[in-house]
Parts: structure tokens; C-alpha cells; sequence
């Protein structure tokens, strides 16, 4: 039998495999350095399968070539065999372990990375073997010193590697953060002497004084009486990092650390704080994914400048070597693992001395608040400030976006003013407008529509994605995808568009990009009812035609419609079997906005405003807990609106999280349709708009991120698909989209629709259909109808917008508290989300079951004498 690889191509295998395989592992750690960054930045799928590739392709490719030299080692070539190099070969080996080392930028790609630790530490031993073995095949080999750097270098970084994963795992994580045993107070010696007087017939009684509630910096200033510096932004988050990165696994915290973070808290405003928690949230994610804990002191340190210095002496040793009996390409690929080595290093101190722990190492935060920045203060403020782009949140206005005139902000703390540089806002035009760029707002226009900071940051200094994602029910039945409320992008994104453009490639992309939707929307619509409408015709026309055999006619059917679906139906059950319908879901169906500035400040002034009634744990848990009932209970007015209020907080109360959720998004999203918007106060917009992107903010949740809402999702998914299933007959029946092509038409017909569906006050969804099917379409529907009903003024929804949008941060702040603390971590290497930032929010301001501890020791004291 010949041989079935023909000889050239196994001649160019032989010679190439090894070389190739090392050019593309290079390639890999050049790419990972630079792009394993911005997944903490976006949540684009590409950039995080990019990532996610190039993370298993590096060590896969590293093990790879490794094993092929050491196979090709001691074998002397046969006549017609590729030159080999030897000496070389083994020079290449320990640059193979330095790449297993990894970049700094990423260590892990998950969580559960992290606890592969020892399978690492194994790869370490084994490697480390195979180097030497390679080594001692060699012998004698010229390069035997420059080869020993290397592997000095290359053993540095791996241990680097699997010390990171290693102080990252769970396990040792939260052993890291205990503290000390602490037995209390010696109860059995107190009891002893108390004992001991009172047999010998001595008045005795035992005092008990508890430890202060308070400690005693309690009334002393807990922030400058001034603007936080991007100095101050640093040292604060990382000062409350080291506290409450205990919350990653679940430690539980003092009454004194809760009433320190609160008071802090309680000084700022939601600009401040979302800075800060920017920041806080970027050093957990370099703690769990990156090497920075090890770098980040003086014995990491040290260790980075060896093994640099490692490489540097062993390029220079191979500089002045012989290279007569090597080939130029060999060589050349040679000086490019040196060099590309010694750059990749460099480029890691650059990034080293430019991180966020860097500065918080250098300078340590003040004991007095209020004490003057010094000279070096100062300068690292300007270096953090002109040169790394650490700065107020940023706004920019582009596609669909006007210039406000720079102001002050509203939300100020007493005490302190921001200058106007730090707080000029480039404000966005809420889309419902329909202004054009450029335009100028009039008196009256801007009390009609109002205008909203949207952060945009620029992407290489962004600590998260900023977006807030969106799903939605109706629209998603509709075959629709929700459309973006704020268009922004930032200069690089229009560079890049501009560049794509003019090669027509994003017309190609985008062109591709919409048949696959319009083909997976047409299987998803069509492929379950061919049947069902086969078989229904089919005894039509036999009643109509009795001379036609039945299964004459069912032949023809077969014919002309099941045969030319089987693509369709071929491609359904290819995506039915590897289970990808739901990532189409996501990429087809989901939409992304920027948070807005107004949103958030809501977000935090309703968390703030619910903190000051948690005065100990049991009354932060109860706090936590309200999932919307609280806003409603704080309804007031005559019996008719008590009433009301009784019948909505049925919607919240006797119905499960996931149910309620869908019934709110449901009772919003028609509201939202069919409200007509009118000039009505900004508050009325501002509500309006918080409410709906919050709405299908929690939806995206609720079904495209079921791991992380699954302490709360319950049977959501069920509740949504036999929601959606009624949601289609219903459109079916009424032959919705119908002609209608608009899609902002298509939505608020199909709500209308709904609405005008009367609901007996005897005949309840439940009572006419029972419990089987989950759908609750129409309880929406009367939910939406009786908040119709809380508005005094019928012209004016105010009020009740208002009511919803706080409803609506309840639940997202119910759903942050009881998601596993894991999943919010697991999160932060997928760009972020936004009920991460409420979740530790919520824990900063004491919301939640963190803080068990609200007594601390109490002292005895034995007392002799009346």
C-alpha cells in the first residue's frame, strides 16, 4: 500500500512544522498581550471568541512544537531529509515554556481556570524535563549558555503563570482574606471566678458593656472637602477592593467596615461613585484573571527585571556566536524569539507601569483627609490626568447627537464644587426626537424632549463596556430587534467604519449579516407550522374535491411545500443539535445602549435613599429583599387609590420573581407604545425612558444570561416561551405585522391590540385557560391597564412613569443582591454588566446579607460589691 500523503507535501511538513508552529506562537502572545485587555471592555462575541481561541491556540501550539523537537532530537537525517538544526532546535525549546508562561495580560480565561492551578504546575515539571532531555540530546551544543538564560526566563514566567492561577482559585482567595482565629472574650475563666466569689459568699454580679456601635472616627470627614482627584478616585477604590473582595466569595463583613463604606458612600455623588466602582470592579478582575497580584510587589518585580535581563544577555551571547553551520531563515527565525521576546517584555513594564496598582503602591492614601496634595501627589495626578486618559466620565455626541452648553452638575455633595473643565457634558437627544446633528434646541423643545449624558468613553481607557443590553418580549415575537435609544461612537469606531466603508467591506458584512437574520427569522417562523398547515388543508380539499384521493392529494402537498423546506429544516436541526439557538437569539435579537448618566444617578439616589432604613442587618436584608412592593406601599392618597394600590401589589407579591418580571415588562413595553408623547415635563421622559430600558434590560437577564440570574429565574424561560407562543397566535389571529411596514408601527399596533383585549373582572387569564400553559400575555395586559388607572390627572402619566421606573430599579436591585457573588465576578471578563455596579453598590451603602456582625465582643466585667 503507498503511502497516502504524497512525498512533497510530507517534505514541506518535515521542514516547516516546527518553524511554523513557532512564528505562530509568537503571533499569539504578540496578540494576547494587546487584545486580552479589551475583553474586560466589550462584550462583543467576536472579540471574545477571538480571545478565547487565541488563549487555547497559544498553549496548544507551545505543547505542540515542544513535542516535535524533542521528537526530532538524536535522529541523524537520511539522504533527501530537510537540514535540521540541533543546536537550534534546542535553543527554541525554552522559548516554548517562556510562551506557556503566558503574557501578563491574562492568566485565565474563567473562573474555573483558576482551579485548574495544579494541572499547570504539572505542565510546568513536564516541560521543564522535556527542555533538558532536548538539551542534553544536543550536547556538545555552542549555545548551551544563552539557552540556560532562556530557560531561567521562560521557568519565571510560568511559575508567574501558575502562582497567579493559584492565589486566584476560590479556595485559596478566600483563604487569603480570613483573618486570625478569634476566640473572644475567655468566658470559661470569667465563669470561674464568678464561681469562685460566690462560694465564698461575696456580693458578685457580672456588668456587661457591648463595643460602641460606632467607632470612634465615627463623626471625623471621610473624603476631601474637595473634587476627588483621579489620584484619590484610585486610592479610595482601592482601599474598599481589599475590604469587599470578600464578597467574591462570600466572607461576610464587620458593623464597622458597613458603617464606614456608608458614611464614604453617603458623601458622594453618583458621578464619584460610579468611578470609583469602575475602578474597584477593574481590580477584581485583574486579581481573578491576570497576573497583577504577583507583579505588584517587590519580589515580582525583581523576578520581571531577571528574567528581561535573561533575554537581553542571551541575545547578545547569540549575537557574537558562529552561525556558519545554521541557515539564514533559522537564524533569523531565531533573533525574532529573541527579539519578539525582549519586546513583549518591555511592552508588559510599560502596561506594569501604567496600571492602576502601580500608583495606589506608590502612594498611599492620606490619614488626614483634608491635608494638602503634595508636589508628588500632584504630579501623579497629571500623569494619571494627561497621559493615561484617567478622567470624569466621558460624553461624546456623534450620529443623532447635539452640543449642550458645558454646565455645572446638579448632584453635588455639600462641601465640595467641581470645576467647570471637570464637568463639561456632551449631552445626547433622546432618539424619540427626531432631531438631526447639529440642531439647535429651542425653549420649548427642550421641555419637551429631554437630554441625557451617555457615557463614551474612549475604548482603550474604558474599565467596562458601558452598555446596557436589551431584549423584548413583543418585539421578539414580531421578529423585531430592539432598536438603540442613544447613538454614540467613539473617533476610533469612526476611523475604523470610515476605513471599512470605503472597501465596501461593512456593505458585504452587513449584506451577509441580514440574510442569515432574515433566513434563521424565516426557519424560526415557519419550520413548526408547515405541518400543522398541510394537514389542516388537506381535509378541505377533500371535501371540496370528493373524487381526489386523500392520499393523492397529501402526495402533491409533500410535493410542492415539504420538499422545498428540507434546507430550511436542515438548517433548524443543525442549530437544534448543537444548541446554538440561543447565541442567534442574542446576536439577532439583542440590542446594546449606553448608560446614561441620568439613569444611573436614579439608580443610585434609589439605593441611597432605601440605605438610611437599614439600620442593622435584619433591616438591610428586608430592605434588599423588596422586589417593588416597597415603592408601592408608599403610595398615598383617598380609599380609591389605597385600592389601586392593593391590586398591584398583587403583581408583586403573590407571584413568583421570573413571573413578575415578565408581567412589569409586559405592562411596560405596552404602556410604552401606546402612550402618546406629549410636552410634558422632563421628569415624565426621563421616568418614561428609565423604565423601558430597564425593562428589557432585565429581560436580557432573565434569557440571555440564565447562569447569572439563576437564583432568582426560576421557570422564567417556561414563562417566556408559552408567553411568546400565545403572543404569535394572538398576532396570527389579528393578522399582525399585516401591511404595516414601519417597525416602530408594526410594535404599537401589535400593543394596542393587546390592550383592546377586555378582561372580565371574573374571567382572570388563570381562571379561563388554568395553570398549565405559563404565558402571562394578558396579565401584563391588566397590570398595564390598572397603573393606567394611577394617574389623577388622565392628560398627565407622570406620576405613574415615576412609580415605574422606581419599581423597575427595586427589582433590578432584588435580582443583584441574591445572584451568586461568582457569576458577578464571572462577568467582568465579558465587558460588565450594569447590575454588577448595582450589586456592589448596594453592598457599599450595607444592602444585602454581607453584614452579620452587629455587635462585635461585649466586655464583662466581674463586679465585687453591691
Amino acid at each position: 500500500m503507498g503511502n497516502p500523503i504524497p512525498e512533497p507535501i510530507k517534505d514541506i511538513w518535515d521542514k516547516w512544522s516546527i518553524r511554523s508552529t513557532l512564528i505562530f506562537s509568537l503571533s499569539l502572545q504578540t496578540f494576547l498581550i494587546f487584545v486580552a485587555p479589551q475583553r474586560k471592555r466589550s462584550s462583543n462575541k467576536v472579540w471574545l471568541s477571538l480571545i478565547w481561541s487565541a488563549y487555547l491556540l497559544a498553549d496548544w501550539s507551545a505543547n505542540f512544537a515542544a513535542g516535535q523537537i524533542s521528537d526530532s532530537q538524536g535522529d541523524d537525517p537520511e539522504p533527501g531529509d530537510p537540514i535540521k538544526s540541533p543546536e537550534l532546535f534546542a535553543f527554541w525549546v525554552p522559548f516554548l515554556l517562556l510562551h506557556l508562561g503566558g503574557p501578563d495580560t491574562i492568566t485565565a480565561l474563567a473562573l474555573e481556570d483558576n482551579e485548574l492551578w495544579l494541572r499547570h504546575l504539572l505542565g510546568l515539571f513536564f516541560q521543564s524535563v522535556a527542555t533538558v532531555y532536548v538539551l542534553l540530546q544536543s550536547l556538545p551544543n555552542a549555545l548551551w549558555k544563552p539557552i540556560l538564560l532562556v530557560f531561567s526566563a521562560g521557568v519565571i514566567k510560568y511559575v508567574e503563570r501558575t502562582l497567579s492561577l493559584y492565589l486566584a482559585s476560590l479556595d485559596k482567595f478566600k483563604d487569603s482574606m480570613i483573618q486570625r482565629p478569634d476566640p473572644g472574650p475567655n468566658y470559661a475563666k470569667l465563669m470561674e471566678e464568678y464561681a469562685a466569689k460566690k462560694d465564698m459568699k461575696m456580693p458578685t454580679q457580672i456588668i456587661k458593656i457591648g463595643e460602641p456601635e460606632k467607632d470612634p472616627k465615627a463623626t471625623a470627614q471621610v473624603r476631601p472637602p474637595r473634587e476627588l482627584t483621579p489620584l484619590n478616585i484610585l486610592q479610595y477604590a482601592y482601599k474598599y477592593f481589599n475590604i469587599f473582595k470578600g464578597l467574591v466569595v462570600d466572607l461576610i463583613f464587620t458593623f464597622q467596615e458597613r458603617a464606614e463604606s456608608k458614611r464614604f458612600f453617603n458623601s458622594l455623588d453618583a458621578n464619584e461613585a460610579l468611578r470609583i466602582l469602575e475602578v474597584e470592579l477593574n481590580f477584581i478582575y485583574e486579581a481573578l484573571y491576570t497576573k497583577a497580584e504577583i507583579l505588584h510587589n517587590w519580589i515580582g518585580f525583581l523576578f520581571r527585571f531577571i528574567a528581561l535581563g535573561c533575554l537581553i544577555a542571551a541575545l547578545r551571547i547569540f549575537q557574537y556566536k558562529n552561525k556558519k553551520d545554521y541557515s539564514e531563515f533559522d537564524v533569523g527565525l531565531t533573533y525574532a524569539l529573541l527579539v519578539g521576546g525582549i519586546a513583549l517584555d518591555c511592552i508588559a513594564l510599560i502596561m506594569f507601569c501604567a496600571s492602576d496598582w502601580t500608583f495606589v503602591r506608590l502612594r498611599k492614601m492620606k490619614d488626614e483627609v483634608d491635608k494638602e496634595d503634595t508636589r508628588i501627589d500632584h504630579i501623579l495626578n497629571w500623569i494619571l490626568n494627561k497621559i493615561l486618559g484617567v478622567r470624569d466620565l466621558k460624553t461624546e455626541d456623534y450620529d443623532k447627537c447635539f452640543k449642550k452648553t458645558p454646565g455645572k452638575v446638579t448632584n453635588k455633595t455639600p462641601g465640595h464644587e467641581k470645576s467647570d473643565k471637570s464637568t463639561e457634558k456632551t449631552a445626547v437627544l433622546d432618539k424619540s426626537t427626531g432631531e438631526t446633528p447639529g440642531q439647535e434646541l429651542s425653549e420649548k423643545s427642550t421641555k419637551k424632549k429631554p437630554c441625557h449624558d451617555v457615557l463614551d468613553t474612549s475604548f482603550i481607557y474604558r474599565r467596562w463596556s458601558e452598555y446596557v443590553h436589551a431584549h423584548n418580549l413583543i418585539e421578539y415575537c414580531l421578529c423585531l430587534k430592539p432598536e438603540r435609544i442613544h447613538h454614540t461612537k467613539g473617533r476610533i469606531h469612526l476611523a475604523f467604519d470610515a476605513v471599512i466603508n470605503a472597501l465596501y467591506i461593512g456593505l458585504i458584512f452587513e449584506t451577509i449579516g441580514r440574510v442569515i437574520a432574515s433566513c434563521y427569522t424565516g426557519i424560526k417562523k415557519t419550520s413548526h407550522e408547515i405541518f400543522k398547515w398541510i394537514d389542516g388543508n388537506i381535509s378541505d380539499a377533500c371535501k371540496k374535491y370528493n373524487r381526489l384521493n386523500e392520499e393523492y392529494i397529501r402526495l402533491c402537498f409533500f410535493c410542492l411545500f415539504y420538499i422545498p423546506s428540507l434546507p430550511g429544516r436542515a438548517i433548524k436541526s443543525f442549530i437544534d443539535f448543537f444548541g446554538i439557538e440561543a447565541q442567534l437569539d442574542e446576536v439577532i435579537y439583542t440590542s446594546s445602549d449606553r448608560l446614561t448618566l441620568d439613569l444611573w444617578v436614579h439608580i443610585f439616589g434609589e439605593v441611597k435613599a432605601k440605605s438610611r432604613f437599614a439600620d442593622d442587618s435584619e433591616s438591610a436584608m428586608r430592605v434588599s429583599s423588596a422586589r417593588g412592593d416597597w415603592t408601592l406601599r408608599d403610595i398615598q392618597g383617598d380609599k380609591a387609590t389605597e385600592k389601586k394600590r392593593e391590586k398591584l401589589l398583587r403583581y408583586v407579591m403573590e407571584m413568583d420573581y421570573d413571573q413578575s418580571l415578565l408581567v412589569w415588562h409586559i405592562a411596560t413595553e405596552l404602556l410604552y407604545q401606546t402612550d402618546e408623547t406629549k410636552e410634558f415635563s422632563e421628569e415624565y421622559h426621563s421616568a418614561r425612558e428609565f423604565s423601558k430600558i430597564l425593562s428589557d434590560y432585565m429581560i436580557y437577564l432573565l434569557m440571555m444570561q440564565p447562569t447569572l440570574m439563576s437564583a432568582v429565574v426560576g421557570i422564567g424561560k417556561i414563562r417566556f416561551r408559552d408567553t411568546c407562543e400565545e403572543a404569535q397566535r394572538f398576532f396570527d389571529r389579528r393578522h399582525i405585522p399585516g401591511k404595516s411596514k414601519k417597525k416602530k408601527d408594526i410594535v404599537k399596533v401589535a400593543s394596542d391590540a393587546i390592550l383592546s383585549v377586555a378582561v372580565p373582572a371574573k374571567a382572570e387569564p388563570i381562571d379561563v385557560k388554568g395553570d398549565r400553559s405559563k404565558s402571562v400575555l394578558f396579565d401584563g395586559a391588566m397590570l398595564a391597564k390598572e397603573l393606567k388607572g394611577l394617574s389623577k390627572n388622565k392628560e398627565d402619566d407622570t406620576e405613574m412613569w415615576k412609580i415605574m421606573s422606581q419599581v423597575w430599579v427595586e427589582l433590578l436591585c432584588y435580582a443583584a443582591t441574591k445572584c451568586g457573588a461568582i457569576e458577578h465576578a464571572a462577568q467582568l471578563s465579558k465587558g460588565g454588566e450594569l447590575i454588577t455596579f448595582v450589586w456592589l453598590l448596594m453592598a457599599h451603602f450595607g444592602l444585602g446579607d454581607q453584614f452579620q456582625i452587629n455587635q462585635g465582643d461585649a466586655r464583662a466585667k466581674l463586679i465585687i460589691g453591691k
